[in-house]
């Protein structure tokens, strides 16, 4: 399997205090089934749709109180690299760079505005085995506080090119690579998130029904935080899993509308 272009989205996975609950949460609500966890790693375990690698569960470490979240990563040719970089535009290194056995060497990071987000130089697991089709990941964006702080740092860490939506009622840019958009930036000043949330990013998981998928969803426990909502994109919510993870669902064939022009940001 080919390397990923660098700074292009390539794996997700999140911690969980209830790994069986997660399994049992995604396993009805996106259709994913699981490997064997690896206690080597862990207890790291693969998800996968259509017997294609999606994403990864872990338990959460023994005492800790972070709340269940995503992380999304970014490929990278050279983890130390990136990681030099992050630092050198006023990012964090949380961990690493740390070599993974022979799977390859990951780093989370923090952006100047506390985003969270990992860095991954792939050896034999370089990824992501489906994207863009149901059960997979489908699209992610920083949601920040400080978008003049985010604006300035991926660009500065990965090799983006930078479109802005022409739009009045949001802020929204694109960071591409090679010419095709890879993760979104939404602007999240005033009300727009809760005053207890963090900036995140949030990671999009395709389905081939949003209001299906959500019905799934509620029934497991889960919470539907904006939406459904028909846009150019797809039929798309934000949610939250049964332990606090927010991520979202679309319906990427169920489109309405056209897409907002595009500039130079």
């Amino acid at each position: 399997m080919a390397a990923p272009p660098e700074g292009t989205p390539c794996w997700v996975d999140a911690m969980f205090t209830d790994p069986e609950g997660a399994k049992a949460f995604y396993g009805d609500v996106l259709g994913w089934t699981f490997g064997e966890s690896s206690s080597e790693y862990g207890n790291y375990t693969q998800a996968y749709s259509d017997g294609k690698a999606v994403a990864a569960i872990v338990p959460s470490m023994p005492g800790a109180q972070a709340q269940s979240a995503w992380c999304l990563y970014l490929a990278s040719p050279d983890a130390a690299a990136t990681a030099g970089r992050i630092r050198a535009n006023g990012g964090e290194v949380v961990m690493g760079p740390m070599r993974i056995g022979d799977f390859g060497t990951m780093v989370i990071a923090r952006d100047p505005g506390g985003v969270v987000f990992g860095v991954w130089q792939g050896d034999r697991h370089q990824g992501f085995e489906k994207q863009g089709e149901p059960g997979a990941y489908s699209w992610a964006e920083v949601v920040t506080r400080e978008p003049a702080k985010a604006d300035a740092f991926f660009p500065a860490v990965f090799p983006f090119g930078v479109k802005r939506m022409d739009a009045e009622d949001f802020d929204y840019r694109m960071f591409q690579v090679d010419g095709r958009p890879v993760l979104g930036r939404m602007g999240a000043e005033g009300d727009f998130l809760p005053p207890e949330a963090p900036s995140y990013v949030s990671v999009y998981f395709a389905v081939d029904d949003t209001d299906a998928a959500l019905e799934r969803l509620r029934a497991r426990g889960g919470t539907v935080h904006f939406g459904p909502m028909d846009s150019p994109f797809g039929r798309f919510a934000a949610v939250g899993d049964q332990q606090g993870a927010a991520f979202g669902i679309i319906d990427l064939g169920r489109t309405s509308g056209e897409p907002p022009e595009v500039a130079d940001a």
